[in-house]
């Protein structure tokens, strides 16, 4: 019984700490910071679709009537519904967010395509502002990085302060989206 302990705290033990040689050089360390601006400015590049369906740019503006909404298991749903253009003209059955419930009635903007129906308003722009969110908390800290790769001493604190109320600015507008999207 004293063996399984054993491997047990030593399972939690900390392990070697990083020396010299055992760090990413600088090829290696500037392949980590590209990947992680990748990263970071992939929520901005995805988003841009949503934001220009949620402020009308693109698509039809109109009316989405959901109608049915079937339950696909673990929480996750498969909404229809009926989007009356503001322009007339016939029908059509589109797809409604997944996070609709029968027989909601609201604004929103039809694809190009003609497939789906996003909500449009202040609901829908900050329901499509979520992932730009989200990429803010993932660049966050990249200011320090890279001072720290850099070893620079100089703006280090101003770093961390800035990367600080980005994380709390960058959660606060998730939470308001997910919020948003929900409603």
């Amino acid at each position: 019984m004293s063996d399984a302990f054993e491997n047990i705290v030593g399972a939690f033990q900390p392990g070697p700490t990083p020396g010299p040689g055992r760090t990413p050089g600088p090829v290696g360390m500037a392949i980590l910071l590209i990947c992680w601006i990748a990263l970071g400015l992939m929520p901005f590049v995805f988003s841009v679709r949503d934001l220009q369906l949620a402020t009308g740019r693109i698509g039809t503006p109109g009316t989405l009537t959901v109608l049915s909404c079937e339950s696909l298991g673990e929480g996750r749903y498969d909404c229809k519904g009926r989007f009356v253009s503001d322009r007339g003209g016939e029908v059509v059955m589109v797809d409604a967010s997944p996070d609709s419930t029968a027989g909601d009635v609201k604004r929103a903007q039809l694809t190009p395509q003609g497939d789906r129906a996003v909500p449009t308003g202040t609901t829908g722009l900050v329901a499509a502002l979520t992932m730009p969110f989200l990429g803010v908390g993932v660049l966050a800290f990249l200011p320090y990085v890279f001072l720290y790769v850099f070893k620079a001493r100089r703006g280090r604190r101003a770093a961390v302060i800035l990367g600080s109320v980005l994380t709390a600015v960058s959660l606060a507008g998730v939470v308001a989206g997910l919020v948003a999207a929900s409603s």
